[in-house]
């Protein structure tokens, strides 16, 4: 690749999964860190992205979920609006971080009476607008990358809670793969909340689907709903469906 193709490869994996390793890249691309180091330390001087040691998070995630940069917001704004629909009156709603979390609590009914509770204080402040809603945080470490609370005290509040639905923001996505994430700490949070949740939910806009990052969530079996912008019958839907997860 020309240094130009890497740079637009390389924002365009930030912009789609918020974060992104210099090792996995180096992988993907086929060309020394040393190189991935200097074209993320070159798009970070030119205010495209942040650079962090061992990779790079995006602009939009790191300085605000409300900003006007989030990448594909009108998918993310679509697949809020079809999981609303899962949330009723009485619930307890789990749920971790994100831009696509944000836009679910945005699309909340006003009158809706539920617990929410997440390990993300974005999605915190968000839920606290709705009048009706109760919002409890679970505090520990704050995890700068992903704006969640990550740590043991956080994991054993977790697995304390009987949740009736739980909310997953997605980093990536495989029928074969399972559900996947390139930060640990991450990881060990959302298996907490698929152990402890009468149902799992994922989020997840469709460039996500069939992609894979280095550390395993759960298996694909584990999902018991899938929700994206696109049609439940898409073709690219197919193998998602075989494994038994119900399509929104």
């Amino acid at each position: 690749m020309l240094k130009e193709e890497r740079h637009a490869y390389i924002l365009h994996q930030v912009n789609l999964h918020n974060k992104v390793l210099s090792s996995h890249l180096s992988e993907q691309i086929q060309v020394s860190e040393d190189t991935i180091r200097r074209d993320l330390a070159e798009l970070a001087q030119e205010g495209k992205i942040i650079k962090v040691h061992g990779g790079a998070l995006s602009n939009s995630f790191h300085l605000g979920i409300t900003s006007q940069d989030v990448y594909a917001v009108e998918d993310k704004k679509t697949i809020a609006l079809k999981a609303v629909q899962l949330i009723h009156d009485g619930m307890f709603v789990l749920t971790t971080g994100g831009t696509t979390i944000a836009e679910l609590a945005r699309v909340l009914p006003r009158d809706l009476q539920a617990t929410f509770i997440t390990v993300s204080l974005p999605a915190a402040f968000e839920y606290a607008n709705h009048p009706n809603i109760e919002v409890i945080v679970i505090g520990d470490k704050l995890s700068k990358g992903s704006k969640i609370t990550v740590g043991g005290e956080a994991i054993s509040k977790i697995k304390m809670i009987k949740a009736d639905l739980c909310f997953l923001g997605n980093n990536a996505i495989d029928a074969t793969d399972g559900l996947t994430d390139n930060d640990w700490d991450v990881v060990q949070v959302k298996r907490a909340m698929i152990s402890t949740a009468k149902k799992v939910v994922v989020l997840s806009i469709s460039e996500k689907l069939d992609t894979s990052e280095q550390l395993k969530i759960c298996d694909a079996e584990d999902i018991d709903v899938l929700i994206t912008e696109l049609p439940p019958d898409a073709k690219k839907l197919k193998s998602y469906r075989k494994k038994g997860i119900l399509i929104l």
